[in-house]
């Protein structure tokens, strides 16, 4: 995968702390219409992959405290899971505002890197099974392909299972 070289107009912050880092990645522009079924796997289809491999960043509250969960578009949160793996007892998705005012993005284009301020972040487990995975880029239109383990890398992320 290559590096997009450069950090100009129409860069986001996501693709900037990927290009500070050196860290591989390519990114992929798509349209769709926002009225179509399930955002995501239109998304998944308008870049030409499986659902499982595109990856949604929700922001939840555990215990009243804001984190990042990256569960794959083809499958659902499971709170009590979340919770679980934030050593919470409750977990619940935040309000669109809180999540955009916590990340600095959009809803439907929150990106798990470069974020406003950092939060802890868990993943699913199922991120292993693929050589590459896709993530929100930090805006609508926009994703990156990145190496799972580069994702987990930069983000700081948890594995653990939250996807039922």
């Amino acid at each position: 995968m290559p590096i997009v070289p450069t950090m100009g107009k129409g860069s986001t912050p996501a693709v900037e702390v990927l290009v500070r880092r050196g860290i591989a990645f390519t990114l992929h522009s798509y349209e769709i219409d926002d009225a179509a079924g399930s955002y995501g796997e239109a998304v998944a289809a308008a870049v030409g992959i499986e659902p499982e491999r595109l990856f949604k960043t929700l922001v939840a509250l555990v215990d009243g405290a804001p984190v990042n969960a990256i569960v794959p578009v083809s499958g659902r949160l499971s709170p009590k899971k979340l919770a679980r793996a934030a050593a919470g007892k409750h977990a619940a998705l935040a309000d669109p505002a809180d999540a955009q005012r916590l990340t600095g993005y959009v809803v439907g284009g929150i990106s798990p890197i470069g974020q406003r301020r950092p939060i802890p972040t868990y993943v699913d487990l199922t991120i292993a099974e693929h050589d590459t995975v896709y993530v929100s880029a930090g805006r609508r239109g926009l994703q990156l392909e990145i190496d799972p383990d580069d994702l987990l890398a930069v983000t700081g992320a948890t594995l653990a299972d939250l996807a039922r």
